[in-house]
């Protein structure tokens, strides 16, 4: 039975691929910052897996580090761990500020849910993931890699966490590690973030969520070389 970790997990991006996961029988251990929308995910997620599959929810925030290794332990209750997916992250202040505005603390605040928690996260994941020859997702942006004014605090946490899975990446093939890693663009969607990024604007012409998530299983599929993908690129290839 394969277990994924999904944090930011009660809606948009995260619940999408948790659920994707869910209709393929796996079991997870999924969290939000916010319990009520988190328990109600949760049983939407456990109405949709397998007889044999669990689903164990955790509220907190992966900035926690007690937070994280609950996460850890409950992945490990479950049998260990194939996939963790880093899909938590911060927007930052809402209309996005120019970076001659940012406060220093908002700042630091996003670096620190959006880099410094996931790594921390994946580290303490590492054993399990080696155990079973797992995978970690880190979901990026085209904010990482195009400068768009007003987005300076999430396109550079996004940029430092696709740093750190580039060079992770590198040492675990070194050290003979056979877990993959993987940083997907998942392209413009239809979330709350997207939203917030854009407020009083219609972003219905986006996409929803639930229509990258075919990209994101066939990278726990297949297991591709670890690199950068991007969500577009992997439907567009199963198209053809």
């Amino acid at each position: 039975m394969p277990v994924a970790l999904v944090t930011g997990a009660s809606r948009g991006l995260g619940l999408a691929l948790a659920g994707g996961l869910a209709d393929r029988g796996w079991s997870l251990v999924v969290d939000a910052r916010n319990d009520a929308p988190l328990r109600d995910a949760a049983a939407e997620l456990t109405s949709r897996a397998g007889p044999s599959a669990r689903v164990e929810a955790r509220a907190g925030s992966v900035g926690d580090a007690a937070h994280r290794a609950d996460l850890v332990a409950a992945a490990r209750d479950l049998g260990g761990l194939d996939l963790l997916v880093n899909n938590a992250g911060l927007l930052g202040p809402s209309p996005l500020p120019s970076l001659a505005t940012l406060g220093a603390p908002a700042y630091r605040e996003v670096l620190e849910v959006g880099v410094v928690a996931p790594l921390a996260l994946t580290q303490l994941a590492l054993p399990l993931l080696r155990e079973r020859s797992g995978a970690i997702v880190n979901v990026t942006s085209d904010a990482a890699v195009e400068a768009y004014p007003g987005w300076g605090a999430y396109g550079s946490a996004k940029a430092a966490l696709e740093h750190w899975s580039r060079v992770l990446a590198v040492e675990l093939a070194e050290a003979g590690d056979d877990v993959r890693v993987w940083w997907v663009d998942p392209g413009d969607l239809r979330t709350q973030m997207h939203q917030d990024a854009f407020p009083g604007e219609d972003i219905s012409d986006r996409p929803l969520p639930d229509t990258v998530v075919p990209a994101f299983v066939r990278l726990a599929t297949e297991r591709p070389a670890s690199g950068r993908y991007r969500a577009t690129d992997l439907l567009t290839e199963v198209a053809a």
